[in-house]
């Protein structure tokens, strides 16, 4: 399914949703994102949920915006390797933007699976 066919539903958008997985999940880091993984007991829809955190410090509103899509187009091309029934939250560093200049969406791609793999205790 292309990212764009993914649909609101597989995204983290309110407040409370980020917060239970920053509080009750694992995470792990790098030099370019965080990632953060909380597994979801009690609901019967088993696809991975997405949010992502880019802050000012990344750079404009143009620079952010494409960290954002890479992202997610990064972390989608990713998730069929990723546990079932989870809640991931990518939190892009200020040198995220370096890396996307540098190696493009192979290297985020790197950076994402390196954290999510640690995060999740399994490969990615």
């Amino acid at each position: 399914m292309s990212p764009a066919g993914r649909g609101r539903r597989r995204r983290l958008s309110r407040s409370g949703e980020f917060e239970r997985v920053y509080r009750d999940g694992t995470s792990h880091a790098n030099r370019y994102v965080v990632g953060y993984a909380f597994a979801r007991r009690d609901e019967i829809e088993r696809e991975p949920r997405l949010g992502v955190s880019v802050s000012r410090k990344v750079g404009g509103a143009v620079e952010r915006n494409a960290v954002k899509r890479t992202l997610r187009d990064s972390f989608w091309r990713l998730a069929e390797d990723l546990p079932e029934g989870h809640d991931y939250v990518l939190v892009a560093r200020p040198p995220l933007s370096e890396l996307l200049e540098r190696e493009g969406a192979e290297g985020v791609e790197g950076a994402i699976r390196e954290t999510l793999a640690k995060a999740t205790g399994g490969s990615v």
